[in-house]
């Protein structure tokens, strides 16, 4: 699959929009009306205040993903020299095809070429055990001493994090597709 990972552009972001809502939604994480819909929905929000970046395929956005770091306002467990990278989402056609991997291979190539960055750090719901599966297969450590919990919900989310000195041999093997 070759796949081109850039930041999006306004015109992806209905794209991006509808994405990120049916993956959510379809994979059972959030019903339509939960709160978070509509945080995952106000694309140009977290264009303005975060990195949004997308995977194309064939001309097609078939994933996006938000980058963010220490102390902006879509960070949610960021600490300084760490790049945080939240609301991973693929197209529910493309799923299971290698897409969500590639997108996390690129995250971890492009944030070694930061000035800084020491490290990824993500929150993921206990309930997403697939991409915890992702994480972890990808060198992502459960840091459990960073986990917390959504504030008015009894939902905890673990916090992975990926050391890039130790990713850096390991990213550089990824074949660029």
């Amino acid at each position: 699959m070759n796949l081109v990972f850039r930041p999006a552009r306004p015109a992806d972001y209905p794209e991006v929009r509808r994405i990120t809502r049916e993956a959510y939604i379809d994979a059972g994480h959030f019903t339509a009306d939960h709160p978070y819909v509509s945080v995952l929905d106000d694309v140009e929000h977290r264009a303005q205040h975060s990195e949004v970046w997308v995977a194309e395929a064939s001309g097609a956005v078939v994933a996006a993903v938000t980058l963010t770091f220490a102390g902006q306002p879509y960070s949610e467990v960021a600490i300084e020299n760490e790049l945080e990278f939240r609301m991973l989402a693929v197209d529910p056609a493309a799923q299971g095809s290698g897409v969500g991997r590639e997108v996390v291979r690129r995250v971890i190539e492009h944030s070694e070429s930061l000035p800084g960055i020491r490290a990824i750090s993500i929150t993921s719901a206990t309930f997403m055990e697939r991409a915890h599966g992702l994480y972890e297969s990808l060198g992502f450590k459960r840091t459990p001493a960073r986990d917390w919990y959504v504030p008015g919900e009894d939902v905890l989310l673990w916090v992975f994090r990926l050391e890039l000195s130790r990713a850096t041999t390991g990213a550089r093997r990824y074949v660029s597709l």
